[in-house]
């Protein structure tokens, strides 16, 4: 699929049912002249005031040059570590080629990303054929489950330096918000992501959501609005320039853990005037979490789910574009089929960017 076949009505036939409701949405909660939005001088107009050294301005730069999005502010990221995050076989059994990390970083090139996340293995197994020629994030914690019984805890793989001296341009790494172990890996990501700066490489932060109690009365809040837009707030106070956040499926998370005693502190106005139910809209507050958009925020592509992996990685691009986000970050809907098939499925992604028929609510 090339740019120009990526019309409103192809977007229409792609998103299915909802296709001319996502396209036409007015955003009225937060009005897209208060974000800062995505753009070819987005690290110029942004990031340049901020106290970010010479050196992580520029691999951010290098960041937005690269790929098939080169220009034009917004990113398309391949993400792998799932291979510790879930395991090899689970992962790469659709597609064993994928357990040769050359071919991980060759998806990302021919798949037309900005820059490939993987782990201080898988990208260090190639740093001095890639390194120097596209954008490496280093991962640097992961939740393992070989351990027994399963446990969630995200633990450090890599070091910063690590990192750097293989010649990644940027480092990544998870907080599980809300967990028992949260307060410490915000202390550690907090201190890794000062000395990643201070090294010249931006940060990524997957700030995701983490607690058996976020489940209330059948209904999972770990992809609530409001949770998440915490969770962003969170991520960007120690200074992640990109965030990562699932796409949000309901909102009311603050209400619901407070039916059961009392539990952190929001506001009726996140549900009377700064949400709707409208994805778009819960999106937004998810943005403007992010300083308004001085971070960045790329949704995650979610799962692999088979036929239907085009229609919701299209579905997510726009919902993330039309409320104000930077981008996608798509692994396995992308890697667990032919790489021909996967450098397609990331195209369609990119398209949407690359489209001027989706604005911004």
């Amino acid at each position: 699929m090339t740019t120009a076949e990526m019309t409103s009505s192809r977007l229409e036939e792609l998103l299915g049912a909802d296709g001319a409701s996502l396209l036409t949405h007015e955003c009225k909660t937060i009005p897209a002249s208060n974000l800062h939005l995505p753009g070819p001088d987005f690290i110029d107009r942004v990031f340049t005031d901020t106290d970010r050294p010479v050196n992580v301005l520029r691999n951010l730069q290098w960041l937005h040059n690269s790929g098939r999005l080169t220009g034009t502010g917004y990113v398309s990221i391949l993400p792998v570590d799932q291979g510790i995050e879930h395991s090899g076989g689970a992962s790469f059994a659709p597609n064993p080629l994928y357990f040769d990390p050359e071919n991980i970083v060759k998806l990302a090139i021919e798949g037309g990303c900005n820059a490939v996340a993987s782990t201080v293995g898988v990208l260090g197994a190639v740093s001095r054929k890639y390194a120097h020629k596209f954008p490496f994030i280093v991962k640097l914690n992961h939740n393992e489950f070989i351990s027994y019984p399963n446990a969630y805890d995200q633990i450090a793989f890599g070091s910063v330096r690590k990192a750097w001296e293989l010649g990644a341009a940027g480092v990544g790494a998870t907080i599980y918000f809300g967990s028992q172990e949260s307060r410490r890996q915000i202390v550690e990501i907090a201190e890794a992501f000062e000395e990643a700066h201070r090294l010249g490489m931006f940060t990524v932060l997957w700030c995701y959501l983490r607690n058996s109690a976020f489940k209330v009365d059948g209904v999972d809040y770990h992809t609530a609005a409001d949770l998440t837009g915490q969770a962003n707030h969170l991520g960007v106070t120690i200074e992640a320039d990109i965030i990562k956040q699932k796409l949000p499926e309901t909102n009311g998370g603050y209400t619901a853990l407070n039916q059961n005693g009392s539990y952190g502190k929001t506001n009726k106005l996140v549900y009377e005037k700064l949400t709707t139910d409208n994805p778009i809209d819960l999106t937004r507050y998810q943005v403007a979490n992010c300083y308004l958009g001085r971070a960045g925020l790329i949704n995650s592509g979610g799962a692999s789910a088979g036929e239907t992996d085009l229609q919701e990685a299209v579905t997510t691009a726009v919902i993330n574009k039309r409320a104000g986000g930077m981008g996608l970050i798509s692994g396995r809907k992308a890697f667990q089929r032919p790489m021909d098939e996967g450098i397609g499925l990331l195209n369609a992604i990119q398209d949407v960017y690359l489209s001027p028929e989706v604005t911004i609510a």
